[in-house]
């Protein structure tokens, strides 16, 4: 028998007891035009609107898609609406249960039902970076001669997990993480309507905030949450979910931080004073309620590497590279795991050796060219590579630095404006004490006298 995404027996069952089903299964929508987010890929004449059959193939027929995103954006959702709307036949494999024989069974059932009853077939893989390379492999032959549809979901990044030639073959569809507004729109319908909780309960503003935090764009989430919590509220006999009976069902306190208002700025702003003070607790302590607050994790790493300029600096030349590092792997996994990235390059940040040097030597030398102080660059610095540079002087008189023993030339660099500035003052924290003994010979060797 060959698997089916949702098999008759479910499907009769849910028909006969609906109120048997979970909320998030109950609120699964019919059609394209009921879904939430996503609206860039659901466009007429999008490929997921072809798959359903809204418009003609001919000579160009729909192409396999892969569905790339977050958890709770929708991917299975989109599945489960081309298998209900789709005149085709419908198959559903899971790369963490199937193999190549699952597959081979499925392309061969393809290739039977195209040969006998000109049926096409559409194939929904899960989970597909979880397939070896052997794995995938065996789905292009299907692919390519269009055996089969194929429809492929991964929470991963395809370009790393998903072989090129499959790449290739495919349209990648990516999900955007759902917004607060339609995560908010979902609990409304769910509260609703027939298939859920048929105003039996109501949800006031601050449970529903507390309700989108706790969700943090996962539609699944969040109606498993809201079912768990309208359930014990109508246990008690409470006419609204109230926030107190939401924090008891889900385990999870309510943290009092507005994403958008001066909580927001304040605990940011905390965050990053107890990293320059090197307090490592306080930083761990408010990273951890910007996290549970539900803040947007590429707001937190864009703060951490700030830091590690502004207060850090060459102190430690590896804060830099560590907070990038963690603004890139938060981008490419996103929460729950990015916790743990965000909490390495906190503690990392929050325990290095501090130097504002950097920081306040660029500041120092914008002051003064605000103030005027620029001046022409000097003649023997100036380009004179094109014809006529040598009448004007230009590039005359230049020594080549490589050609000394040393390395450095004593010559003129800056504008007579600003020749005796030092801008950079650095400390002897850390690394940094290399960097002081290295521009202390580099001045002493241009013949630059202090100002």
């Amino acid at each position: 028998m060959e698997p089916d995404l949702f098999t008759a027996a479910a499907e009769e069952r849910q028909e006969k007891d609906p109120a048997g089903s979970p909320l998030a299964v109950r609120m699964r929508p019919r059609t394209l035009d009921e879904v939430v987010g996503q609206q860039h890929l659901l466009k007429p004449g999008s490929p997921l609107r072809r798959l359903v059959g809204e418009a003609s193939g001919g000579p160009a027929g729909p192409s396999s898609v892969i569905l790339w995103g977050p958890p709770g954006t929708g991917k299975t959702t989109l599945a489960y609406v081309v298998s209900k709307a789709t005149n085709k036949r419908f198959v559903e494999l899971s790369a963490i249960t199937a193999g190549v024989k699952e597959v081979r069974a499925v392309i061969d059932g393809a290739r039977r039902a195209t040969g006998g009853f000109g049926k096409e077939t559409v194939l929904f893989l899960d989970e597909i970076h979880r397939f070896s390379k052997a794995q995938q492999d065996s789905l292009l032959p299907a692919v390519e001669n269009r055996w089969v549809t194929l429809i492929a979901a991964t929470t991963e990044n395809p370009y790393f997990s998903i072989i090129s030639p499959l790449l290739s073959r495919s349209l990648l569809l990516t999900l955007e993480p759902l917004t607060d507004d339609d995560v908010r729109g979902l609990l409304k319908r769910a509260l609703s309507d027939e298939r859920g909780l048929k105003d039996a309960v109501a949800l006031p503003e601050d449970t529903e905030d507390h309700l989108l935090r706790i969700a943090g764009g996962d539609a699944r989430r969040a109606l498993t949450a809201l079912e768990a919590a309208a359930g014990a509220a109508l246990d008690k006999g409470e006419p609204e979910i109230t926030l107190t009976t939401l924090e008891e069902t889900v385990d999870r306190a309510a943290v009092k931080y507005d994403r958008d208002g001066d909580q927001h700025y304040d605990v940011a702003s905390a965050l990053i004073k107890s990293i320059r003070g090197s307090d490592v607790d306080a930083a761990l302590h408010y990273l951890a309620r910007m996290i549970e607050a539900g803040e947007d994790p590429r707001f937190i790493a864009r703060r951490l590497m700030i830091s590690a300029s502004e207060d850090i600096g060459l102190a430690d030349p590896n804060a830099l590279p560590i907070a990038v590092a963690a603004a890139q792997a938060v981008a490419m996994i996103g929460f729950p795991e990015a916790a743990l990235t965000l909490s390495h390059a906190t503690i990392a940040l929050a325990l290095a050796p501090k130097s504002n040097a950097a920081t306040t030597a660029i500041g120092a030398a914008m002051e003064d060219v605000r103030k005027g102080l620029a001046g022409p660059v000097p003649p023997h610095l100036r380009d004179g590579h094109y014809k006529g540079a040598a009448k004007l002087g230009h590039a005359q008189g230049y020594v080549y630095p490589h050609d000394l023993p040393e390395g450095i030339a004593e010559q003129q660099y800056a504008p007579d404006a600003i020749k005796d500035r030092e801008y950079y003052e650095p400390t002897r924290h850390g690394a940094e004490a290399r960097y002081a003994d290295a521009v202390e010979w580099t001045r002493k060797h241009l013949g630059r006298k202090r100002s």
